[in-house]
């Protein structure tokens, strides 16, 4: 049963058509007294909550009722509904504790995905049962693209399989090269949506002046050089997945018309007024620290809370040693498979090289480890002095590897200062050297103090 509060008659009536029409049981009230009541004798499974129920907007009754709500029933999700202008207020109610936002003049059917994702997670809390080793995942979900077994990477998988099948936004975060859109994808390949489209988008690399024309689409003649009309990404993804990589990196102007669409998935195409609809379901990625850049006003807090309803934090590589032998030996098979060379083993000296160093790069600098070693080498088994002489060509980090007596972190600042020695501070290299992105370098040199 849907419970709707709010004061204002009109909305009670069409919200409740709405929701009886898609075949929910719902019950309205119109005050705060009056919902406090109801929950006291009944507990409906979820909430549709207005802001203000006076003539002030502020918003303070709307924030206190919440704040009760929280209390008496606490596993019930709410829904706040509240005017485009009002979104500041909203954002004060994810802070409290809801579950989503709304605003009015609502959108039905986004109305209706905010209604079922809210009921589906909180049905699927406390309904499904997560298979608990590797194996029995993979009988159960497509996980094929993702190796390991760690406790770290099998936290990972259980909550995509808990999630995978709802519309709800997915945040993921890590470290460069931890391999967030594999995640994304598994997302995708375990929901009802997987027949459909997956697209990517990295943020990071679309200009502020081709945003809308990527995002959206443009018609021919929309501007200087639209020769032809062009599908944007989010057409693209319609009823299926869009993953939004690098979110980190976009800036504040299209952020504001990112948000548009993710609030009510309605878009309008360069050159063409007329507004048009998708039905996506929405996953981000980004190894930056979003909320210290809501904090220094460089990314948006609403568009925060719009694209992180649920975060998935992958490990770092060095967080998940145990998995390193298993990825070296399938980067290893499929290189060899590439170049069609005899296959490859590793002494146990050689995974015990690999397990101990800090790679700042993570998987993606694992895997280039082992390219290089296997096509330099020629060698059908590999131990710890073939490794050894990649590392020691510079390319990863320098000959004193593993210094003795360091934390991890002294060893990664270490290896980054080595290496930019190396490459006579030429950034590009330095960041390739190392496996990872310029940009995921100089936040550890700021990390560093380098």
């Amino acid at each position: 049963m849907i419970l709707i509060i709010d004061d204002d008659a009109s909305v009670r009536s069409s919200l409740s058509f709405l929701l009886k029409r898609a075949d929910y049981d719902v019950e309205t009230v119109s005050s705060p007294d009056a919902a406090l009541a109801f929950v006291r004798k009944t507990k409906p499974q979820l909430m549709l909550m207005d802001m203000n129920f006076s003539l002030a907007t502020k918003g303070d009754e709307g924030l206190e009722l919440l704040a009760k709500m929280g209390v008496l029933c606490p596993a019930v999700p709410v829904i706040l509904i509240t005017a485009w202008g009002s979104i500041e207020l909203a954002v004060k109610g994810m802070q409290a504790g809801a579950f989503d936002f709304i605003t009015k003049p609502w959108d039905n059917r986004q109305l209706l995905k905010s209604v079922a994702t809210a009921l589906d997670l909180s049905s699927e809390n406390r309904q499904i049962t997560i298979p608990e080793t590797r194996k029995e995942l993979d009988e159960k979900y497509n996980f094929g693209a993702i190796i390991g077994q760690s406790k770290e990477l099998m936290n990972v998988l259980s909550t995509v399989a808990r999630i995978a099948n709802t519309n709800a936004p997915v945040l993921i975060t890590g470290e460069s090269g931890t391999g967030k859109e594999l995640i994304a994808e598994a997302l995708h390949l375990n929901s009802s949506r997987k027949v459909q489209q997956f697209v990517k988008v990295n943020l990071g690399g679309v200009s502020q002046s081709l945003f809308e024309s990527e995002m959206f689409g443009h018609r021919k003649g929309a501007f200087t050089d639209a020769y032809n009309d062009r599908i944007g990404r989010f057409e693209m993804a319609d009823k299926g997945t869009i993953f939004l990589d690098e979110i980190g990196e976009l800036d504040l102007a299209c952020q504001v018309k990112l948000l548009r669409v993710l609030q009510d998935q309605t878009f309008e195409v360069l050159g063409d007024s007329r507004p048009r609809k998708v039905d996506v379901r929405v996953v981000s990625a980004t190894n930056a620290n979003l909320p210290l850049m809501v904090q220094e006003k460089t990314f948006r807090e609403d568009l925060f809370y719009r694209v992180n309803l649920i975060q998935i934090h992958l490990p770092a590589l060095r967080e998940r040693k145990e998995d390193i032998p298993l990825l070296a030996k399938f980067f290893a098979d499929r290189q060899t498979a590439q170049n069609r060379l005899p296959k490859v083993k590793f002494t146990s000296s050689a995974l015990q090289l690999l397990e101990q160093l800090p790679f700042p790069g993570n998987i993606r600098e694992l895997k280039n480890l082992i390219d290089r070693t296997i096509l330099v080498s020629g060698k059908n088994l590999i131990d710890d002095n073939d490794i050894r002489q990649q590392i020691e060509t510079g390319q990863t980090v320098s000959k004193n590897v593993i210094p003795t007596g360091l934390t991890l972190e002294e060893i990664e600042a270490k290896s980054i200062v080595q290496a930019i020695e190396l490459h006579k501070g030429n950034m590009s290299n330095v960041a390739k050297s190392l496996g990872i992105s310029r940009g995921a370098l100089y936040r550890r040199m700021e990390k560093y103090g380098i």
